[in-house]
């Protein structure tokens, strides 16, 4: 018989000590899914992000088989995401008067109507380019009256302690789709068509939708709504503008959602007229901030609270794999930047969206949110012909550089705000001080 190694009694086995790490670390990014609303809601996301993926690949495609030009991309592109830019500050003001629940089901149930209705134009054969634009367009008019409640109602699921982790969560489904979507569609346009790609977008709204229903409103954190009155749109861009807290994310967004944002148009370039390859390359490159993307959604999960110090990082760090994927060598180079890119990225947002929250009031909350929809979702009808011009004037390189350093800048702008705020408050506490002693 083999000895028995001496060892203390309170000594564990390594194995087990690294599995209870593993599992505690499990818990945490996972923590919000304890809650059952979230839970409901969370599976109910994961179908419908899904084929929402799913018809934007098929979308596109049908706009080019029916046209045949890139030009016609762009302006599917702008119908779709532009009325966010006008529009979701008045879905703000919606979302902070209304049962947060019950919008999205109303809202979720016109978007299910037009892609029906969009399949059943294309299934019967009569679909014309101008059918599509009017759909996007509509589409897109809904999205910026959901999106701030859509927002916001994350909150009232899981309040202020796992709101961090149920917006890295969402950040998983939204990524985790990207790769999902587009795959479905693919195949489904190979075998079966656009049209079947249109019909199962509308189905998976009917998900969230019996989802939202399962939804136990007594369990939910709501604000009450607020009455209608006069002047409630201005004074949320009021309540914003006095708010430093809510001032200054908003504007990092804005600005590197314009600048540093803009893969859709950049991405190809990259592969095509930088590494000279087709694209399967291109797919590559998606691929790679794809798995970065999801990598950060994660580690945001897994914090335990936010902080504006965290988010001046992220922005830093994403500025400078911009400009590094930008100037890369080799299309091994590349892939490689693009991991921790994608990280950064989605980390920028998804910590820009849980601060907004976090600071403001319940009874504002829908009406912030709302300017994020707007300068997230709205910046890109801006972005993408102001990057696709860079690249046509100074190179593609040149594009990436020039979104890089305004990403960069933007955060020592913040930088600078937080070491001011910071410096402001040791004065007000030692003025305290000095007048009590």
């Amino acid at each position: 018989m083999l000895p028995t190694p001496l060892r203390s009694p309170d000594a564990e086995p390594v194995s087990a000590t690294v599995t209870t790490a593993a599992g505690t670390a499990l818990r945490r990014t996972f923590r919000a899914l304890r809650r059952r609303n979230y839970r409901i809601y969370f599976i109910g996301q994961i179908a419908s992000m899904s084929g929402t993926w799913m018809q934007a690949v098929a979308q596109g495609w049908l706009v080019l088989t029916l046209t045949g030009r890139a030009l016609d991309l762009g302006i599917l592109t702008a119908l779709q995401f532009g009325p966010s830019l006008v529009l979701s500050p008045w879905g703000g003001v919606i979302a902070d008067r209304s049962d947060k629940r019950l919008l999205l089901m109303i809202t979720n149930s016109v978007a299910a109507v037009f892609a029906l209705s969009l399949g059943l134009l294309t299934l019967s054969g009569v679909v014309e380019v101008w059918m599509v634009y009017l759909l996007a367009f509509l589409t897109g008019c809904v999205i910026a009256i959901d999106n701030p409640s859509r927002q916001a109602f994350v909150f009232e699921m899981v309040g202020r302690d796992d709101l961090a982790n149920a917006v890295g969560l969402n950040s998983v489904i939204i990524n985790a789709s990207r790769i999902v979507g587009p795959a479905l569609a693919g195949v489904l346009i190979a075998t079966a068509g656009t049209a079947v790609c249109f019909l199962g977008n509308a189905a998976s709204f009917l998900v969230i939708i019996v989802a939202l229903v399962m939804i136990r409103p007594a369990e939910l954190m709501r604000a009450p709504p607020q009455p209608r009155r006069p002047r409630q749109l201005r004074d949320g861009f009021v309540y914003v503008s006095r708010t430093h807290g809510l001032m200054v994310p908003l504007v990092m967004m804005a600005v590197v959602g314009t600048l540093g944002y803009n893969f859709s148009v950049l991405l190809p370039l990259l592969a095509e007229r930088v590494f000279e390859r087709g694209g399967g390359s291109y797919g590559a490159l998606t691929t790679a901030m794809g798995i970065g993307a999801l990598a950060g959604a994660l580690a945001v999960a897994a914090l335990h609270r936010p902080s504006r110090r965290l988010l001046v990082a992220a922005t830093f760090a994403f500025g400078a794999f911009i400009v590094a994927v930008g100037l890369s060598p080799s299309m091994t180079a590349a892939l490689l930047l693009l991991v921790p890119m994608g990280a950064a990225a989605v980390a920028f947002v998804a910590l820009t969206n849980s601060l907004l929250q976090l600071e403001a009031e319940p009874p504002m909350r829908g009406r912030v949110m709302s300017l994020w929809s707007a300068v997230f979702l709205g910046s890109t009808p801006i972005g993408g012909p102001l990057a696709a011009a860079f690249a046509s004037w100074w190179g593609t390189r040149a594009a990436f550089v020039i979104g890089g350093v305004a990403t960069v800048l933007t955060a020592a702008f913040a930088a600078a705000h937080l070491q001011r705020r910071k410096v402001r408050a040791a004065a007000r506490l030692a003025a305290t001080l000095a007048f009590r002693s």
